[in-house]
């Protein structure tokens, strides 16, 4: 799909990330001889109804649309192994394969703990030996279904606000509208929790004036996610790489140029990534790295996410420290294959889920999602996959 374009028509006008869509470059430099790149950038949706679950949709912020609707992730998944509080919906992409039957359907589910202290932790956590034992503060997961399952039509959507998901789905909490509601009030019997924080959390911001009466009601009660739980919310829309097409030099002088000089309207404000990269003590090795980064990156400068899924696909790397070493990859829990590179979550996204810019503040270069090579379908509804963190400051 297009920037801008309708999501009104067929199957071809859903928002997905797939290496079938994705065309090559045709460019003589070295540093442009790399695997072709779908890049994401988000866009307020033009429907209510374009990010509902059985549309298949690429978002960001807001709630998940979880592709399986009853078997969610459960338990400690939910949660940040750090401080132990639930997980923050970041972004879902729409990413199906056809070179298999189970995998006509699947998207991958990014969560992340908006404590930057975790974030920190969870950097610490992944230079470990053994970084899938590891406690995590971000969690991907991968779901797939076959094109003939029990919660969708095998024929593609209209896209026309006239489709309906099959079925139900599981209760969802009634503050974050996230994960399984799993607690239920014991006054009203109608709000539901995930945890014992998001409870406390909405007796005294809401529920605590709505109980009695929806108990005397006896009226279902409509979870409504609050804001101070989940991000701004938008559709992530598609775009092939190479429709962009920008001269910029590669000498380093232009490289932290670009920084200054993107329009105002999508500068992300970065003064940590900005004052740890744009020293003039800064080495050969990282300087050349980031004027790479900074070259490629300025083709669409508001560009969220890059996804490349090919064969020796590499992620487009800020910074040369902080990346791992393909031992600190763990394959996959559940059959035991490798996992590779499947797309990357750039900073530009911390502007538009509004996040404050302080030394407090959730911040990140890149994060970069492995995933099962050969997409096992496993045990679970939901596969939990592997992220790395590179942030600005890499100190083990």
């Amino acid at each position: 799909m297009s920037r801008g374009s309708s999501s009104n028509g067929n199957d071809n006008s859903i928002v997905k990330f797939t290496n079938m869509q994705i065309s090559s470059h045709d460019d003589d430099d070295e540093d442009e001889e790399q695997s072709p790149v779908g890049l994401g950038f988000v866009e307020k949706p033009e429907h209510e109804w374009s990010l509902l679950r059985h549309l298949f949709p690429s978002k960001a912020g807001g709630t998940p649309a979880w592709l399986d609707p009853i078997n969610l992730p459960s338990g400690k998944s939910c949660l940040c192994d750090i401080c132990g509080e639930p997980l923050r919906f970041l972004l879902q992409a729409y990413a199906p394969l056809s070179d298999k039957e189970s995998t006509f359907h699947r998207t991958l589910f990014v969560f992340i703990c908006p404590s930057m202290s975790c974030l920190l932790q969870d950097q610490h956590e992944q230079w470990k030996r053994h970084p899938e034992k590891g406690s995590r503060s971000i969690k991907v997961f991968r779901s797939q279904l076959p094109r003939n399952n029990q919660f969708y039509s095998s024929e593609a959507p209209k896209n026309n606000g006239s489709d309906k998901p099959l079925g139900t789905s599981a209760p969802l909490c009634s503050l974050c509208v996230t994960w399984k509601g799993d607690k239920i009030c014991s006054n009203c019997k109608k709000a539901r929790y995930c945890s014992k924080m998001h409870q406390t959390i909405h007796w005294s911001s809401a529920h605590k004036s709505q109980c009695r009466s929806l108990e005397e009601s006896g009226e279902d009660m409509i979870p409504k996610a609050g804001s101070n739980v989940t991000w701004p919310e938008y559709e992530i829309i598609n775009e092939d790489e190479s429709e962009f097409d920008m001269e910029v030099s590669n000498s380093n002088e232009d490289a932290k140029d670009l920084l200054t000089n993107y329009d105002p309207e999508f500068d992300v404000e970065m003064p940590e990534l900005r004052k740890a990269l744009l020293t003039d003590n800064e080495d050969e090795g990282e300087a050349k790295s980031w004027a790479s980064f900074s070259k490629r990156i300025a083709r669409a400068p508001d560009q969220v996410l890059r996804y490349s899924r090919h064969v020796n696909s590499e992620p487009l790397w800020p910074m040369l420290s902080g990346r791992p070493s393909k031992h600190e990859i763990p394959k996959c829990t559940s059959c035991g294959s490798n996992r590779a590179f499947e797309f990357q979550i750039l900073p530009q996204l911390l502007y538009y889920m509004d996040v404050k810019n302080d030394s407090n503040s959730l911040d990140w270069a890149t994060i970069v999602v492995y995933t099962c090579e050969a997409s096992c379908d496993g045990s679970l509804a939901y596969q939990e996959e592997f992220a790395w963190v590179q942030l600005s400051s890499q100190s083990r």
